[in-house]
């Protein structure tokens, strides 16, 4: 579906449910813990994810995150500005 692959804030306020995909050769670069850590760090800031997209659900939206390595730059550039 057109729009569905972008970050949209009215689409956001229906997301009943979350998926993390890792780019291809990330996942095994990072342990368990680690993609707890980034999963739920990325999905509380969906706006910084390079690769998102909604899937509609019955009663409302299904987030998809695909965590890449600019992602977790990013992440970490913002953890280091809060400081």
């Amino acid at each position: 579906m057109a729009g569905y692959n972008k970050f949209d804030p009215r689409i956001e306020t229906l997301i009943v449910e979350t998926t993390t995909l890792w780019e291809e050769g990330l996942s095994g670069e990072l342990s368990d813990e680690d993609k707890k850590v980034v999963a739920a760090e990325i999905h509380r800031r969906p706006e910084l994810a390079s690769k998102i997209s909604y899937e509609r659900a019955h009663t409302g939206f299904t987030r998809i995150i695909t965590v890449t390595e600019e992602d977790i730059a990013r992440l970490y550039e913002q953890n280091i500005a809060a400081e």
